[in-house]
This record gives structure tokens, C-alpha cells and sequence, in this order.
């Protein structure tokens, strides 16, 4: 793994590409181990989702990733905590660790409160976290004399001490009546097919929301070379693999943000524009498909699998997800796969990781 930080005093980030070999994907046996599976499932709330493959294979993947059983849906509802804590929705919901809830607001400014895996996340100012009086720990730049303190909590909710009569839970019951009682709008995903019956989202008039692709088909673009070099001494390799990565990071960037500069036939002036596709770079058709909404990491996860199993070995196709905010420093805010043409098990991958 490489790490392509340029030094400066603010540094809001840390890129870090990945050139490493996959290992046979079995639909029947989906793969949990190892990159790039594991960084894909490391991201908590996927924001958005971009897939970028030759013009040519775009029916190759759309049964797969583009019929309405395959489209992820979310829904929006208005909760409160203590909604979230106790009753059914308690017991069906959260103690079975199979859903995202992620409440409204921006992290590191108002109080936010995130669900995944059983577990409890809130980030808090100083005043929410003094009168909830749960145990938690400084959250944020430390030295940060003109920034109000913020706190971090996080409780695992599948813990024995998480029932009633127990002071752990009886404690953040406490909490969710006194320091946070105003209801709020959560965005809720159900990672698995199975739903409680009678659901106890239900009496919360939950809106259901879906994830429907926006798809740009046809773009005439200059692709550069895919293949990563290959370096004979070891100095050489990494300066060869940095140049190449920078510069297909940046190619693919631009596709994702439908940038002309990117286009066969732009001429812009280059006193507005100095970015110029790498040398070599050919004409292509190439498509992009993006989903936007409330993604769960085991989506992202099953629409790699389908997307190595539908698509010829030998093609080339990059995959991007990216979560809602910031959370904590080391936090994987971005990825970016790469399979090059010509390899079936080859990859890149770079990952993007706030730095607090």
C-alpha cells in the first residue's frame, strides 16, 4: 500500500492506493476476507455509488444491477431516541443487528446519532453529553482552542447489560427521555429480506425511498492506459505505480464528476483548464451509473460480486463509494476499485481516509 499525502499544515486527508490480486469470487460463498472486501464492508453509511465500464458490456450488468429486484430502497421516518431504545422496534430491530439507522444533522456541529451492527454511536457537544451522563470520550481536533468540545459515545447494544432492570441500559433510557426526547428524522435500511411481523416501523409512517440509477451512456472519452506498469527495480516500481495511479485516480475522478475535459472532441482553452488526459490515451465509448440514497455496505458488497461474475474477465471497470460524512480520524470516506482489462484477479485500490 501506497500513501499519496503532499505535506501541509491543514491536511483534511490521506489517500492510500492498493495493487493487489483478488482471489476466486464464488456468488454461492460471498467473499468476507481480505481486500478489497473488507474496505468495502469497513464504510458504515454509503452516500453514493459510481460504476464506470466500456459502453460495450453495459447490457452484461444491467440485469444484474439494474431490474427493480436488484434497486435498494431506504426508508425516511421520524423517531425519537427513546422510540429506538425500547419496545418492539427494540427487540425486533436492534437486538437482531440487521439494520442502518442514521439520524439528521451534521456531524461535528449539531448532535448526531448513527446505528450499525447493534451498535450506538452519537456524537455530542459538550452540554447534550454532560446532562445525558453516559461514559464517552473527546472527539475531534485535539488543541482546537475556538472550537466547542464535542464527545464521542458509543454503546453495544447487543451487550448483556443492554435489558431492562440492568443500570447499563437503564441509564441510556434515562438519557433518551432527559438530554434527547425531541423526535428527529432518521434514514433507515433493513440489511436483510426478512421484516417483523407486524412490522413495529409501521406505526411511525415510514416513507419508503429508492436508490432508482441515473445512467449516462455513450460518453465519447479518451481512456488512458488501465494496465498498471511494471517496474524492474523496486524504486522504480513505486515511482512508476504513483505516477499511474495519480494520474488514473484523476481520469476516473473526472468521468464520476461528467467533466468535459475528460471528452474526445473538448478544446478548452488551456489558460482555464491545464489538466490534460495522460499521454497514450485513446477514444472509447464508456458509460457511468450512479445510485444515490442510503446504500448498505452488503449492497456494495453483493454488486461487486455481480459485477465480477457478469462481466467478461477481461474487461476493465472501476467502482466508487462514498459515505455521508466525516466521523472519526481513520474513517474510510471514499473507495475506488479498479480491475484492469486484460486480468481478471489484478485490482487497484485507493482509499480516502479523514484525518482529524
Amino acid at each position: 500500500m501506497l500513501s499519496f499525502q503532499q505535506p501541509a499544515f491543514y491536511q483534511s486527508s490521506k489517500c492510500f492506493v492498493t495493487h493487489g490480486v483478488m482471489g476466486h469470487v464464488d456468488p454461492k460463498q460471498p467473499p468476507s476476507k481480505g481486500k478489497p472486501w473488507t474496505t468495502f464492508a469497513g464504510q458504515d453509511f454509503v452516500y453514493s455509488a459510481d460504476l464506470i465500464l466500456p459502453e460495450e458490456v453495459f447490457k452484461a450488468v444491467q440485469a444484474k444491477l439494474l431490474e427493480d429486484e436488484a434497486i435498494p430502497e431506504y426508508k425516511r421516518v421520524v423517531m425519537s431516541l427513546h422510540d429506538i431504545l425500547s419496545g418492539d422496534f427494540f427487540s425486533n430491530y436492534i437486538k437482531a443487528g440487521s439494520i442502518l439507522m442514521l439520524s439528521e444533522g451534521r456531524r461535528g456541529i449539531d448532535n448526531v446519532f448513527a446505528l450499525r451492527n447493534g451498535y450506538l454511536t452519537m456524537f455530542l457537544d459538550k452540554e447534550s453529553y454532560e446532562r445525558a451522563g453516559l461514559v464517552g470520550k473527546p472527539h475531534g481536533v485535539k488543541g482546537n482552542r475556538g472550537l466547542k468540545s464535542r464527545w464521542f459515545v458509543e454503546i453495544d447494544l447487543n451487550s448483556s447489560s443492554m435489558i431492562k432492570g440492568k443500570k447499563g441500559y437503564d441509564r441510556l433510557i434515562y438519557a433518551s427521555k432527559n438530554a434527547f426526547s425531541e423526535p428527529m428524522t432518521w434514514l433507515f435500511c433493513n440489511v436483510v429480506s426478512t421484516v417483523p411481523d407486524p412490522d413495529p416501523l409501521a406505526a411511525f409512517s415510514p416513507t419508503t425511498c429508492t436508490s432508482n440509477p441515473s445512467i449516462t451512456r455513450d460518453i465519447g472519452a479518451l481512456v488512458p492506459s488501465l494496465t498498471p506498469p511494471t517496474g524492474t527495480a523496486e524504486h522504480t516500481a513505486r515511482d512508476e505505480l504513483e505516477d499511474f495511479s495519480s494520474e488514473v485516480y484523476e481520469w476516473l475522478s473526472l468521468v464520476r464528476l461528467q467533466s468535459p475535459r475528460i471528452l474526445a472532441n473538448d478544446q478548452i482553452d488551456p489558460y482555464l483548464s491545464l489538466y490534460r488526459v495522460p499521454e497514450g490515451s485513446k477514444p472509447a465509448r464508456v458509460c457511468k451509473i450512479s445510485w444515490r440514497g442510503f446504500l448498505s455496505p452488503s449492497w456494495t458488497r453483493q454488486a461487486m460480486i455481480d459485477l465480477i461474475t457478469a462481466l467478461p474477465s477481461k474487461t476493465w471497470f472501476s467502482f466508487s463509494t462514498t459515505i455521508f460524512t466525516k466521523g472519526l480520524a481513520g474513517d474510510n470516506t471514499e473507495c475506488t476499485f479498479l480491475r484492469p482489462p486484460n486480468s481478471s484477479g489484478e485490482y487497484l485500490m485507493w482509499e480516502v481516509k479523514s484525518h482529524e
